[in-house]
């Protein structure tokens, strides 16, 4: 008989977070797990939950990928008119979470959303696999759509009128920064008795670290 999921249990050993042993910048702090993340060649070590609101407070999750990271912020690319792209005009406040459950680790991350330039966009879109080009062009992304066929005839037919020469990035699409106030680090620890270190953002520019209880 399986387990129920009442009786699924993991012991996290792997290893503990230290005040002493992270770096005073978050930033670097988190490029220095993802960088482990992507040695330890986990699958999609730059995937992470993006968690949103609407106008009325009703949250929204779901998976997206990072492209960059650097002292501005996290960088990710999606749909302007996509649901997600609805709630950040909304309300620009939102959340990621990253899991590497393979290394016993996660981050948290919160912050303002804003859109990045244009020019920045179109620089990142060139460097897409043509088929990702095209089906920027072809999602009327979180619409209702009759069927399958519908999406397949449409990519189809773009990708005949643009079998020669470039394709243009289209003007609902682009990427978001999500300049981050706080950042926590997590790491799995043996009795369910984890590390968390948490980093706010202060007036001075610079960060408050503190130990959070499990």
């Amino acid at each position: 008989m399986s387990k129920s999921l009442a009786e699924l249990r993991h012991d996290y050993a792997l290893g503990a977070l230290c005040e002493a042993d992270v770096d005073p910048d978050p930033i670097k702090q988190f490029q220095r797990w993802l960088q482990t993340a992507v040695a330890a060649r986990l699958p999609e070590p730059n995937a992470m939950t993006l968690a949103t609101t609407d106008r009325t407070g009703r949250p929204s999750a779901r998976v997206v990928l990072l492209k960059e990271c650097d002292a501005d912020g996290f960088v990710f690319f999606t749909n302007y008119r996509s649901a997600k792209g609805r709630q950040l005009q909304q309300n620009p406040q939102a959340a990621l979470v990253f899991l590497w459950l393979e290394l016993e680790r996660q981050v948290r991350v919160e912050g303002v959303v804003e859109q990045i330039a244009a020019a920045e966009s179109a620089a990142y879109f060139e460097t897409r696999p043509r088929d990702s080009r095209l089906g920027a062009l072809a999602s009327h992304q979180s619409q209702v759509v009759a069927n399958r066929d519908i999406m397949d005839q449409r990519y189809q037919q773009l990708a005949t009128q643009y079998s020669e020469g470039p394709i243009p990035m289209p003007e609902q699409w682009g990427g978001y920064r999500l300049k981050p106030d706080l950042l926590e680090f997590w790491q799995g620890r043996h009795g369910r008795m984890h590390d968390r270190l948490r980093y706010r953002a202060q007036p001075d520019g610079g960060w408050l670290l503190q130990r959070l209880e499990p």
